[in-house]
């Protein structure tokens, strides 16, 4: 072991020292008193702090330390004893003078301390002369294990140009060996490459920039870092990692123009939005460093625009303007590229823009027509005559060869029979008047076509306005419904008109009201006129008599202000009202309608009255219609009973059908399904002949009648009372042969029903009625 190795281990005894069992003082046993009587004494155990060395192999065992009690006489008197962990088996002691052995390798990085107890006792009286003490011998490190990485590989990233002392990552590696002993466990780092961009710290593992370095010249860096235990002594353990270092990029590059001069063509003919060329500027930085903004600078930027394409960094120059051949063929531009976002730190280098020269020639094109405007408007008054010149439209070839142009309309075929045009010259004419009234304003396309090339088509639009002309009469603006009392003063107002005129007034409408000449001399009635467009009417007389006069026909005349003035004459009719003063529009108008109709209010009633009868007559007559359809059930119930006996479901029938109906047996709600019907007398004779061979005693018959009796009680539709049923046996021997009176000269008064009573309490009812019939019959 070298000399810092021995001066380490010095120390930690010192340290440990205060921490280890300390002696103590035991009383001996006093000769006067028992066994259990122990005086306390002073301790006396003497010790040092005891340790292990890890990773000790050896034939025999290795000596650790002693232990030793004061009171040992080295007379062989006392024996020591050890228990506690790896007692006996890691460690071992020698009973006669204390001293421990180790017997196995130790390994400190599984268990560190072992906890052990010592006690001395006299060996002639097996009485302990040392109370038991706890101690603990420590497993002393040696330096074997090797650092490790952890956490690699290592990956970091790091802005380019970044200054010199710039953190770019920490690594960190581990040791298995004990920290509190030794330099097994001390670590240093190192750099094995990445020279001279480089450097870490020794002790922390923190890697920096060593020297500024561009993105654009090389982009990533593979640097190796030596981790060595034991501060990089010889021979210490060591083990390196690997950190991939990436340099972000920053914006340290201004854009640059592939070209110092574009030269590009567009033709003349080309719609504006067309693209003319495309410029680029190369930027050597990445990411939204490398984004970057066109631009075009000078008087053509009225002409000509650009736009940049955000994924291929392309400034797109389009066409912002018709170009013309003829008035210009070449333009010059100046295109200028800045970057979107600026670094500030790096604007002392230089702007970060470039600037281009894009000489744009424009292309000769055969070209249509062009108007003289994009759109006309004319006027022409209504009624004109047909070939009335409405206006012209002028268009011209724009080519150098100035070829001549044809004119034709090309709106809808009911324009065309309005206007028409001059193929040559372009003039509008009419082709019939025109009514402004209808159309106050007519919108047409003309076409101008080159006559040598007759693809070459232009349009002008052409809005053509009809002047009014004062050519309608105003007149009433609906029909007025005028009613005036009989008991009505002279000087009332019984009605407010105005007037309304199709034609159009620059000055606005102005209407005059004045009474006909005709109706001047002899009128019950005046107009006044309210001099804003409105007139009232005035009675000019009082009271008024329907008898004489019913209705009164005013005609008022209408002048309006046009050029020239027209007039209308038109009719009021007032209608002369059985009231006071207040007109009654509702009851005014059932009076005129019974003038015009020719009734009075009495023959009107009489009308309805009739009418009213004649419906009443009708109802009565349906009424008794549906009443005789009713079929009543009207017989009695001896009658009833009687038929309920004789016939019922008894089958057959058809011969005795007169003296019964069997509808009255089937009530309104609860009807029998509806069986076909067998032939009923022959049935009759086959069940005679049956009867005969069968007697009552016959299991046949017996299983018969149940069966039948079963369905009967089991038929939710038959009666509410009890009734016979049909049998197909009716018994050996029986002077009637049947039950039925078919066929039967005998009569109900001549049989004896006395049987019935012995069928059960199914017909008990049954039996009762014909007991009871008989007796009264007797």
């Amino acid at each position: 072991m070298n000399c810092s190795a021995l001066l380490s281990l010095v120390l930690m005894l010192v340290q440990l020292w205060p921490c280890s069992l300390s002696m103590q003082n035991h009383g001996a046993q006093n000769t006067d008193q028992s066994f259990t009587a122990v005086r306390r004494v002073k301790r006396g155990w003497v010790w040092e702090p005891l340790f292990a060395t890890e990773e000790q192999t050896s034939m025999v065992p290795v000596y650790v330390g002693q232990l030793k009690s004061d009171l040992d006489k080295q007379n062989g008197n006392l024996k020591y004893i050890l228990t506690g962990e790896g007692a006996g088996s890691i460690f071992i002691i020698d009973e006669n003078n204390g001293k421990i052995y180790v017997t196995q390798k130790l390994d400190r990085e599984k268990k560190s301390f072992y906890t052990l107890r010592a006690q001395a006792i006299n060996r002639s009286t097996q009485l302990p002369v040392e109370p038991e003490s706890e101690f603990i011998i420590k497993v002393r490190d040696i330096n074997d294990h090797e650092p490790q990485f952890l956490d690699g590989p290592y990956v970091a990233t790091v802005p380019e140009m970044s200054p010199e002392g710039t953190s770019v990552t920490q690594v960190t590696a581990t040791d298995g060996d004990d920290p509190s002993y030794g330099n097994s466990a001390r670590l240093l780092y190192s750099l094995i490459q990445g020279q001279p961009y480089f450097s870490v710290e020794p002790k922390t593992g923190v890697i920096r920039m060593a020297s500024q370095m561009d993105r654009e010249t090389k982009d990533q860096y593979l640097v190796i870092i030596q981790a060595k235990d034991m501060v990089g002594q010889a021979g210490a353990f060591s083990a390196t990692a690997t950190v991939t270092i990436n340099l972000s990029d920053i914006n340290d590059n201004p854009p640059k123009f592939q070209q110092r001069l574009y030269y590009m063509n567009v033709s003349e003919e080309a719609p504006v939005g067309t693209t003319v060329g495309k410029v680029f500027a190369e930027d050597s930085d990445i990411g939204e460093n490398a984004a970057m903004n066109y631009f075009i600078e000078g008087d053509s930027s009225d002409v000509f625009d650009i736009i940049t394409n955000n994924e291929t960094q392309e400034g797109i120059i389009l066409l912002k303007k018709r170009v013309d051949y003829e008035s210009k063929r070449r333009y010059s531009i100046q295109a200028k590229v800045v970057n979107r976002y600026i670094d500030y730190r790096f604007l002392k280098e230089g702007p970060f823009e470039d600037k281009t020269i894009v000489k744009i020639n424009v292309e000769d094109a055969d070209e249509p027509p062009v108007f003289t405007l994009e759109n006309y408007v004319m006027e022409i008054a209504e009624e004109a005559m047909s070939g009335s010149l409405v206006g012209v439209v002028t268009a011209r070839d724009p080519d150098d060869d100035d070829c001549p142009v044809r004119y034709s309309i090309v709106q809808g075929m009911h324009l065309k029979r309005l206007f028409s045009i001059n193929e040559h010259n372009g003039t509008i004419i009419t082709t019939k008047p025109l009514d402004r009234e209808i159309a106050s304003w007519h919108n047409i396309t003309v076409t101008a076509t080159e006559t040598r090339n007759p693809e070459k088509i232009s349009e002008a639009n052409v809005y053509i306005q009809v002047l009014d002309v004062n050519d309608h009469a105003p007149e009433f603006p609906k029909y007025y419904e005028t009613f005036v009392c009989e008991n009505t003063v002279s000087g009332q107002l019984i009605q407010s008109i105005s007037a309304v005129d199709q034609d159009d007034s620059v000055e606005g409408h102005h209407f005059y009201f004045s009474l006909a000449q005709e109706a001047t001399n002899d009128s019950h009635f005046t107009v006044k006129d309210n001099q804003d467009n409105t007139a009232g009417i005035f009675t000019a007389k009082s009271g008024f008599r329907r008898q004489d006069q019913f209705f009164f026909y005013l005609p008022i005349l209408i002048l309006d202000n046009g050029t020239p003035p027209l007039t209308s004459t038109n009719t009021l009719t007032i209608t002369v009202c059985d009231c006071d003063t207040e007109v009654n529009t509702f009851y005014c108008r059932y009076g005129a309608f019974m003038y015009a109709m020719g009734l009075s209010t009495e023959a009107l009633v009489a009308v309805l009255a009739c009418i009213l009868i004649v419906l009443v007559f009708f109802l009565a007559v349906v009424a008794i219609r549906q009443q005789r359809k009713k079929s009543p059930f009207s017989e009695k119930m001896e009658e009833f009973r009687e038929n309920i006996v004789r016939y019922d479901d008894e089958g057959g029938g058809e011969e005795d059908t007169e003296a019964f109906d069997i509808s009255a047996l089937r009530t309104r709600t609860v009807m029998r399904t509806h069986k076909p019907r067998k032939k009923v007398t022959t049935e009759i004779h086959s069940l005679y002949r049956q009867s005969l061979q069968v007697g009552p005693d016959s299991a046949i018959f017996r299983q018969f009648i149940s069966e039948k009796l079963q369905e009967a009680n089991t038929d939710p539709t038959v009666p509410p009372y009890d009734s016979l049923q049909t049998y197909a046996f009716e018994g050996t021997g029986s002077l009637a042969g049947s039950l039925s009176s078919l066929g039967s000269n005998m009569s109900d008064a001549d049989q004896s029903y006395d049987y019935l009573t012995d069928w059960g309490p199914h017909f008990k009812q049954l039996a009762g009625m014909y007991t009871s019939h008989r007796s009264v019959g007797d």
